[in-house]
């Protein structure tokens, strides 16, 4: 799908624009996230779990789409942190529970700031940013039923 005559025109690829936007994301989240002292992929971790505190260490990797290798150390860190604990579950111990510490918590409220200066960065129109993060969704279930 392209609105270029050549499709092989970087301006004509939607990955590109995809990957660049992501790019810019990450420029304007890093000195914000660097002032909570996080990464990003520590800030979706903190995400999720400010969402469901206790989930599995399984369940957080699938909702961020991370794999067991990529997950476990990122949870290790914010652990020696002293942001969160990690603990076998009661009834299945092969599964590993994520608990957010005081301090894990009490960091949402500094964390705030973030996605409203997104909004700010926005022109503050909601509507403009839920559809568009509307179709980014809509486009990642398609390729991953393409794939």
């Amino acid at each position: 799908m392209t609105t270029q005559a050549d499709p092989l025109r970087l301006d004509s690829m939607l990955c590109f624009a995809v990957y660049a936007a992501g790019h810019a994301f990450t420029r304007f989240y890093k000195p914000r996230l660097d002032a909570l002292g996080i990464t990003y992929p520590q800030y979706l971790v903190f995400m999720v779990l400010w969402e469901a505190d206790g989930i599995t260490v399984k369940a957080l990797g699938d909702r961020l789409f991370l794999d067991s290798g990529t997950i476990t150390p990122l949870v290790k860190r914010l652990e020696a942190r002293g942001l969160l604990r990690r603990q076998r579950d009661d009834e299945d111990e092969r599964q590993v529970r994520i608990f957010l510490t005081p301090e894990g918590r009490g960091l949402r409220a500094k964390a705030l700031a973030v996605p409203l200066a997104v909004g700010e960065a926005l022109g503050g129109e909601a509507a403009d940013g839920d559809a568009l993060r509307e179709s980014l969704h809509l486009l990642r279930q398609r390729l991953d039923a393409a794939s």
